[in-house]
């Protein structure tokens, strides 16, 4: 797997925990919603784009990642995942924050199959659902591009065995933004401190999330089919 953030910038804080328990959507806010500011909310964003590789062809890859209801969930484990319609699920991040505040955000999004080899993922509403304080936009574009493999073990200069018949590469880009309307205590610290954070925390839990999920779908798609799982996995 590779990835890498566009306009990376230093993260200044990591209380990031994404195995704490979810919340429901009828608690309470951490923080009283009686304490938000009314003024504009804070924009965070995050471009992100990955890459993991798939023994496999193409179609087989397809195949796979069309039944997302039989593997999805189990991959997404510590995350908390509910099913909302045939195509859509609802996500439980975990929980972060900085400076004492901290959200445990919850997101609706569609799997949707463009054509056989690429699809897109999107935000969808959760019904009778209003988030605390916070509203997030998730938009990400997924293609699989299948190269030969024995040109693609030479030039990343891989051993095996056995050299698989194809090597799907799954590509993926995200643009994710999120808005913060923060407690008043929080809006008095410098706009470029709030806005410097809450950038580094946004794109180290996408990166945590991003090499979990990765690294768990490749294990589950090669070991369902019978297929050695590549080594760039195993050693993460």
């Amino acid at each position: 797997m590779r990835s890498h953030f566009i306009n990376h910038q230093s993260i200044e804080a990591k209380q990031v925990d994404l195995n704490t328990p979810a919340i429901k959507a009828n608690t309470d806010p951490i923080v009283p919603s009686g304490s938000y500011s009314g003024s504009e909310p804070t924009r965070f964003q995050c471009h992100f784009q990955d890459c993991m590789e798939m023994y496999a062809s193409a179609e087989q890859v397809s195949a796979y990642l069309n039944t997302h209801q039989d593997w999805f969930c189990r991959c997404a484990h510590p995350m908390k995942v509910e099913l909302l319609t045939d195509n859509g699920y609802i996500l439980t991040i975990g929980s972060f924050g900085a400076f004492g505040y901290r959200v445990e955000p919850k997101i609706g999004l569609e799997w949707v199959p463009l054509d056989e080899n690429s699809y897109q993922i999107r935000t969808i509403p959760i019904s009778n659902y209003v988030s605390p304080g916070y509203e997030l936009d998730f938009q990400a574009s997924q293609t699989l591009v299948e190269v030969p493999a024995r040109e693609y073990f030479q030039e990343h200069q891989l051993e095996s065995e056995s050299i698989p018949s194809a090597i799907t590469r799954v590509e993926w880009h995200l643009d994710l933004s999120v808005e913060m309307w923060f407690p008043k205590a929080i809006l008095k610290l410098p706009q470029s401190l709030i806005q410097r954070t809450g950038n580094g925390i946004l794109q180290q839990v996408v990166r945590q999330v991003s090499r979990r999920l990765t690294h768990k779908v490749q294990e589950d798609f090669h070991s369902s089919n019978g297929l050695p799982i590549p080594k760039q996995s195993r050693q993460q």
